[in-house]
């Protein structure tokens, strides 16, 4: 690994991570076409879908870690949905994490862009009303939350997320649960999911070390800086700058698959 190798994967990873920390997802619906396209731009050597895939669910389980953390005081993290949702995702993305060394390059990038394109249709669906729910009061449908949660983790299991970035539309939209507690559970229930992509990707040999420990690094760093900066943004702004950034992604993914 050459230092502008090194510069150009720690500049995704620490982009990627503080976005993660802001909007509560775990940053592989960015940081998936990051490394997927970037280095090849710059001359550099390019990774397959299997090497991206690993590479962010290491990184993603290190970048929730730091956004939890800074949300772990007021009152943001609800225990029982974090408990419900974790354990069957946690399942669910054990089960695509293992299974996705079976299938193609191809097949994990159209996996991709289904779940993208789901995510996106979502976020258009409006959410009037939920931030008016005091944090104490907030209500939802645990069987409901939890076959959700499992089927969100067996489709980011194979391609190396920890389905934030669809579990955030899930429970903004399904669940009616108010922004920033969505933001701050749903890096809880991330992380935990990571832990299946992760054992899933490693066991299988999907992980390239090196440029996951500079991801990892980046990560400790800039996730809970953007969490700081997502306790003080409109919860507006942030709902609008989710939808943008899953929008982007899905548009980029099918144009290439296509």
């Amino acid at each position: 690994m050459d230092i502008a190798f090194i510069i150009t994967i720690f500049l995704i990873g620490f982009v990627g991570s503080y976005i993660s920390g802001m909007l509560g997802i775990g940053g592989s619906i960015i940081k998936y076409p990051m490394l997927l396209y970037i280095p090849p731009l710059f001359g550099l050597a390019a990774f397959s879908a299997h090497e991206v895939s690993g590479i962010s669910a290491v990184q993603v389980f290190f970048a929730t870690i730091g956004g939890v953390w800074a949300y772990r005081k007021g009152g943001y993290l609800n225990k029982t949905l974090i408990i419900y949702m974790g354990t069957s995702i946690l399942v669910g993305s054990f089960i695509g994490g293992y299974g996705s060394k079976l299938m193609s390059e191809g097949g994990i990038n159209l996996i991709y862009g289904i779940l993208a394109l789901i995510a996106a249709v979502m976020m258009l669906i409006p959410k009037k009303g939920i931030d008016d729910t005091p944090l104490k009061q907030v209500k939802f449908n645990k069987w409901l939350a939890a076959i959700l949660a499992l089927i969100v983790g067996v489709g980011a299991g194979i391609v190396g997320a920890a389905g934030a970035f669809l579990l955030v539309p899930i429970m903004l939209v399904v669940l009616k649960i108010p922004t920033r507690m969505t933001i701050a559970s749903s890096l809880a229930i991330t992380f935990i999911s990571s832990i299946g992509v992760t054992v899933g990707k490693v066991t299988t040999g999907q992980v390239d070390y090196g440029p996951a420990a500079i991801m990892v690094i980046a990560s400790l760093i800039s996730s809970p800086l953007g969490a700081m900066a997502g306790k003080k943004v409109n919860t507006k702004v942030l709902q609008v700058i989710l939808a943008l950034l899953i929008f982007a992604t899905a548009i980029k993914i099918w144009i290439d698959i296509i």
